[in-house]
C-alpha cells in the first residue's frame, strides 16, 4: 500500500562539518530511497542544531574580528543552513534513487514558518544558539544588541532565543504542488525560518522552532498518512537507563500522554517527539507517528519494529 509519510530528519544524524555531512548524506540517502522504492510518496524535513550553530558562531566571530563582517541575523542564518544542508541532501538522494534505476526530481525548498507574535515562547527564551562570551561581553551584548544572554553550564554566557510553536508553512502550496507531481521535496528545515505576518509582509524573527513540531505541522497540511520521527535510538523507552527500562512498541494516543505525564521523556531528546507524535495521530483519525532509527525506518512502516502511536 502506497502510503504518503514526512521524515524527519534529526540535526545531529547529518553532521557537524561540511565534509562530514557529505559523507554522512550518502548513508542518509539509503533508508529514504528505501522507502521510496517500497512505493511510497516521501516528504523530508530536519533538524538543523550543529549547522546553524556553526554558521552562527562563524559570523558572530568575524564580526568580532579586524575583517569588519557584519553580524548576521538569526534567521538568516537558518536559511543558510537550510540551503547548505539541502544543497547535500538532495543531490546524496538523487544519486542513490538514479543508482536504484529510479529517476524523481528531488528539490529544496527554503521555508518560511509562520508563528504567532504573541506565542509566550517569546516572553522567556530558552534556546542557546551561537558563540560563548565571557560576562562582560555579554552584558556588552545585552547593552547594544538587545540579546537575551544566560550562563550555560559554567562554560560562558550564551545568547538564548525564543521557541515558538508553528502556525503554518508560507511556501506550502509549493510543497504541495511538487508532491502532486511526484517530486521528493525537502522541507521545513531546521524547523524552518521562524517568520512573523505582518499584513502581507513576513518578517524573521530571531527564534528557533523545534523541527518536530514543524514537521508534524507539515504533515498535517500534507495529509500525510505517516509521521516518522527519527532518532539514535530503534524505540522509545520508559524507565530509559534504569534496571526497570523498559522498551515500547505500539502505543496509544492515551499511553503516550501518560508516559508524558509521568514525567519519561526528556525534554531536551525525546519530549518533543513524543509530543509532536501524538499531536499527529490526534490530528486526524487513521493518521499514525512512528519513532526509530535512521536505518529501521523501512522495517518501522512494515510493522517490524519501531513505537507508533495512533488513535
Amino acid at each position: 500500500m502506497k502510503d504518503k509519510i514526512v521524515v524527519a530528519l534529526g540535526g545531529n544524524a547529518l553532521g557537524k562539518t561540511p565534509e562530514e555531512q557529505l559523507k554522512l548524506v550518502k548513508h542518509t540517502a539509503k533508508p529514504i530511497a528505501d522507502l521510496i522504492e517500497a512505493g511510497h510518496e516521501v516528504v523530508i524535513a530536519h533538524g538543523n542544531g550543529p549547522q546553524v550553530g556553526m554558521i552562527n558562531l562563524a559570523m558572530e566571530v568575524s564580526s568580532k574580528s579586524d575583517a569588519g563582517t557584519p553580524a548576521m541575523p538569526f534567521p538568516e542564518c537558518g536559511a543558510m543552513s537550510q540551503g547548505y544542508i539541502g544543497y547535500h541532501l538532495q543531490n546524496a538522494l538523487r544519486e542513490e534513487l538514479l543508482n536504484r534505476g529510479i529517476k524523481k526530481p528531488v528539490a529544496t525548498i527554503i521555508t518560511q514558518v509562520i508563528v504567532d507574535k504573541n506565542d509566550k515562547a517569546f516572553e522567556k527564551p530558552t534556546k542557546p544558539v551561537g558563540a560563548f562570551y565571557t560576562k562582560e561581553e555579554a552584558e556588552v551584548l545585552k547593552e547594544t544588541r538587545g540579546y537575551t544572554m544566560v550562563e550555560d553550564a559554567g562554560r560562558g554566557y550564551r545568547r538564548v532565543v525564543p521557541s515558538p510553536i508553528p502556525v503554518d508553512v508560507a511556501e506550502k502550496e509549493a510543497v504541495m504542488d511538487l508532491v502532486k507531481n511526484d517530486h521528493i521535496v525537502i522541507t521545513v528545515g531546521g524547523g524552518g525560518i521562524p517568520v512573523v505576518q505582518e499584513g502581507n509582509s513576513l518578517i524573521g524573527v530571531p527564534a528557533v522552532i523545534d523541527k518536530d513540531f514543524a514537521s508534524e505541522k507539515m504533515a498535517e497540511i500534507l495529509d500525510a498518512d505517516y509521521l516518522i520521527i527519527l532518532t539514535a535510538v530503534e524505540k522509545v523507552a520508559i524507565n530509559y537507563g534504569k534496571e526497570n527500562e523498559k522498551w515500547l512498541s505500539d502505543l496509544s494516543v492515551e499511553e503516550a500522554e501518560k508516559y508524558m505525564n509521568e514525567g519519561h521523556f526528556a525534554p531536551g531528546s525525546m519530549l518533543p517527539k513524543v509530543t509532536a507524535a501524538v499531536k499527529f495521530a490526534k490530528s486526524k483519525k487513521g493518521r499514525k507517528a512512528l519513532i526509530t532509527s535512521l536505518e529501521k525506518a523501512k522495517e518501522g512502516i512494515e510493522g517490524k519494529t519501531g513505537t507508533l502511536i495512533s488513535q
